[in-house]
């Protein structure tokens, strides 16, 4: 009988153990895992200039990726660079495709119940781009028109929520300034800076229409990981206001914006 009682009372820890041990992995911090690989696996659309973008040599470069490569950097890890359209980036993150999105994302209510942010890491604005002689001339001709927007992102869902507005998504800004200057769309809907860079590398003539605060004033972007991991949050904050504080954000946004975007 104390034979049997001893069996079973060993049997017991060993499963109470086990429900630790398994309870302790599912819920074990990614910065683990970042460190152990050595690597920082970090999510961008590639076709968002000049935040990241493919250069002549098909290597994703841009603001996005410079400050993946700077965080990483403080890190101790490599960075690898993963493209992805940016409608399903969240997805890929929450299936454990890579550790954190650096893709220009909006922080928003409705994100923050999916995922975590690190930031924001910079901030920008919504804005209309039309072309030069485009009748549009602010948000109230903006009606029964059909806008381009980046299929996913928070102008998407905005433009959609106007109820009068022909919506055509696309996967990155070039095929939707193309279209724009073709007339197959009316205007573009995104943030400010990517807008007014492109238009100036290509030397097309959008015109910029910039809308009221309720509308799209400054909003702030962040950096996306997995909920639940604290100590990787932890991190990458403090690797992000290290840069901010000696020289190496402004640096990265000279470059590749021409301003300091923070």
């Amino acid at each position: 009988m104390l034979a049997r009682k001893t069996r079973m009372l060993l049997a017991s820890t060993a499963v109470a153990a086990a429900g630790l041990f398994s309870h302790g992995l599912a819920h074990a911090d990614d910065l683990q895992a970042v460190q152990a690989s050595k690597v920082l696996r970090v999510a961008m659309s590639g076709q968002y200039a000049p935040f990241s973008f493919a250069n002549e040599r098909n290597e994703i470069v841009g603001f996005d990726a410079s400050i993946g490569e700077a965080l990483a950097q403080r890190l101790g890890v490599n960075i690898k660079i993963i493209t992805t359209p940016f409608d399903g980036i969240i997805a890929g993150l929450l299936a454990k495709k890579y550790d954190a999105v650096i893709a220009s994302m909006t922080i928003t209510p409705e994100r923050l119940k999916a995922v975590d942010f690190v930031g924001p890491y910079y901030h920008a604005g919504r804005t209309i781009g039309v072309k030069q002689e485009s009748p549009i001339k602010g948000l109230v001709d903006l009606k029964d028109v059909t806008v381009g927007v980046t299929l996913g992102d928070s102008h998407d869902k905005w433009a959609r929520n106007r109820g009068n507005l022909k919506v055509r998504t696309y996967k990155g800004l070039p095929e939707m300034l193309v279209d724009l200057e073709a007339g197959r769309i009316d205007a573009v809907v995104m943030d400010s800076i990517p807008v007014m860079v492109a238009a100036k590398e290509t030397g097309q003539k959008v015109r910029i229409i910039s809308l009221p605060d309720e509308q799209g004033g400054r909003e702030g972007l962040g950096i996306a990981i997995r909920r639940n991991n604290p100590e990787l949050k932890a991190q990458l904050q403090k690797a992000l206001d290290e840069i901010l504080a000696d020289g190496t954000y402004e640096e990265i946004s000279m470059k590749w914006v021409g301003s300091d975007i923070r």
